[in-house]
C-alpha cells in the first residue's frame, strides 16, 4: 500500500468549525494529513502563528494521522519536503473557485507532481470564515456554534469581551 500524504494550507486565523469539518473529512482519505499554517510576513494576524498552531492541535487532537505545521515559501516546495502529493482546498461558494483555480494553476506549473483536490464545505458551514467569526466576536455576539470552545475563549480574551451571556 502506498503511503499517501496530503496538505491542507491556510491562515487559520482562527480555525473554525468549517476548517475542522474539511480536516476531519480529509483525514479519512489519507494516511497522513498535514495542516499547514502560512507564515505571511505581509499580513498581521489576530493570533500569532504559534497561537494558531496550538488552537489547531487542540481542535484535531482526536485525529491521530493529522500533523500541524507552519511554513513559509512556496506550498509546493513544502509538499516536496514532506513527500505530499496532494493539496486539499475547501470551497464554500462559486466565488471561492476563481481564486482557487488561479492558485492551483500556478502550483501545477511550479510542480506537476502535486495535485489539488477541492472539497465542498458542508452546507451548515458554507457561510463561515475566520474573518466573519472575528468580526462577530468583536461585537460580543455568540460564536459558540462557529468555533470550538477553546477558540471562542481565545477570541473573547483577544477582544476583551465578556463570556457572560
Amino acid at each position: 500500500m502506498v503511503n499517501t500524504k496530503a496538505v491542507i494550507p491556510g491562515s487559520f486565523d482562527p480555525i473554525t468549525n468549517g476548517h475542522i469539518d474539511i480536516i476531519e473529512r480529509s483525514s479519512d482519505r489519507f494516511d497522513e494529513l498535514h495542516v499547514c499554517v502560512l507564515r505571511n510576513t505581509k499580513k498581521t494576524g489576530t493570533f500569532t502563528v504559534n497561537e494558531r498552531i496550538e488552537m489547531i492541535k487542540a481542535s484535531v487532537a482526536h485525529l491521530p494521522n493529522v500533523h500541524v505545521h507552519s511554513f513559509n515559501g512556496l506550498l509546493v516546495d513544502f509538499c516536496d519536503k514532506i513527500g505530499a502529493t496532494t493539496i486539499i482546498r475547501g470551497l464554500r461558494a462559486v466565488s471561492d473557485f476563481e481564486y482557487e483555480l488561479r492558485l492551483t494553476s500556478m502550483n501545477k506549473k511550479l510542480n506537476s507532481r502535486v495535485e489539488t483536490l477541492y472539497m465542498m464545505s458542508s452546507p451548515e458551514n458554507s457561510f463561515l470564515s475566520s474573518s466573519i467569526v472575528k468580526e462577530v466576536a468583536q461585537y460580543d455576539a455568540n460564536i459558540s456554534e462557529f468555533v470550538p470552545k477553546h477558540v471562542e475563549a481565545a477570541l473573547l480574551e483577544k477582544f476583551n469581551t465578556s463570556t457572560d451571556k
